[in-house]
């Protein structure tokens, strides 16, 4: 256990409170139990402490609570994040080392301080730059390229000359350098086009498990520096992405599509091919792209329109129900009344 004075220590906050209460354990809100310390960075999160049975909390400055003691720290995720690896220590990395059990071809390059696991196949041709970690089940083809502080888990698959950046985490069952799903269709059978190109993949770069990047057709798809990518997603052939993208899960992006820097897919975003997806852009999940995106522009829905727009008209829709009962109301009155005018209308005539 620790107490609240060693914690503010730690992680150099300012307790207000009794430094000598002691906790055992750090957990979020919803897990928290009644010897634990939570944390809270937002003022939705601050209402759930009223149901939380947590002994302190760890804020930011511009929060504050009342009845329970707490540490207001500059940067809540890094502060509790200490105290957890405090309470539950990382499993230590196993030392690197080359199994007996991977296959190697003897024409690959291995550098220094590298852990290449039992299963791993490395190919002929293939550099594995200095204190790369490959887990089992990985198969690095021909001609691909690893840089310094490359991670991949297990099960993950690099196809021909794919060439990955330093500090590059690629997580389980990736394919990437995938052919191309482009076809000619000759005498009513469909032909598979050139797959010539490669995929290239910038410096820290993650890529969760699932994805699937494919080849490009002569030149390279590219992932751009410091871009994050979710799990099970799928980038076609000759896409650009920019730098520090973040790309949700389920995002489909069709061939050829080029986007700026700092963009952000949310989930189940899908763009048609060829699209041009302007620097800090914002798309909405489950939005559908038909066309190009200015830099900075928030676009939604499904074909996908400007943010505002898009409100207006989900306010609208909502809206629906009530404009159909009061145009039904109005047919039948109408109709009362061509009715009655019908009727006085013979009567006059009689």
């Amino acid at each position: 256990s620790l107490t609240l004075g060693e914690i503010a220590r730690m992680v150099d906050g300012q307790l207000a409170g009794n430094p000598e209460i002691s906790v055992d354990g750090a957990a979020i809100i919803r897990d928290a139990k009644t010897n634990d310390l939570t944390f809270a960075d937002s003022s939705n999160a601050l209402k759930q402490l009223s149901k939380c049975s947590a002994r302190a909390v760890i804020l930011p400055f511009d929060l504050d609570v009342q009845d329970l003691p707490c540490i207001h720290v500059m940067n809540v995720q890094q502060a509790f994040t200490q105290i957890i690896s405090y309470f539950d220590p990382p499993i230590p990395a196993e030392p690197p080392m080359i199994s007996d059990d991977a296959r190697i071809n003897p024409t690959a390059t291995i550098g220094r301080h590298v852990q290449i696991s039992a299963g791993a196949t490395i190919d002929s041709g293939v550099v594995v730059g200095d204190y790369c970690k490959i887990y089992p089940g990985v198969h690095i083809m021909a001609g691909s390229v690893l840089a310094d502080h490359v991670t991949i888990f297990s099960n993950t698959v690099l196809y021909e000359k794919t060439r990955i950046g330093k500090n590059t985490i690629i997580h389980s069952n990736v394919s990437i350098g995938v052919y191309g799903f482009g076809y000619e269709t000759i005498d009513g059978e469909h032909h598979l086009s050139a797959q010539l190109g490669n995929v290239v993949i910038g410096e820290k770069v993650e890529i969760g498990a699932g994805t699937t990047i494919d080849r490009g057709t002569y030149g390279s798809t590219t992932i751009g520096e410091g871009t994050k990518i979710d799990n099970q997603v799928m980038i076609a052939h000759n896409c650009q992405i920019g730098r520090h993208n973040c790309i949700c899960s389920q995002v489909g992006i069709a061939g050829s599509c080029v986007t700026g820097d700092y963009v952000v897919m949310a989930g189940q975003v899908g763009l048609r091919d060829h699209l041009h997806i302007g620097s800090g852009a914002r798309l909405g999940a489950q939005s559908g792209h038909m066309t190009d995106v200015e830099p900075g522009e928030t676009r939604m829905g499904t074909p996908a329109m400007h943010g505002k727009d898009f409100w207006k008209a989900f306010s609208a829709w909502k809206k629906m129900p009530g404009f159909l009962r009061t145009f039904k109301q109005l047919q039948q009155r109408v109709g009362e009344l061509e009715d009655k005018h019908t009727g006085d209308d013979k009567r006059k005539a009689a």
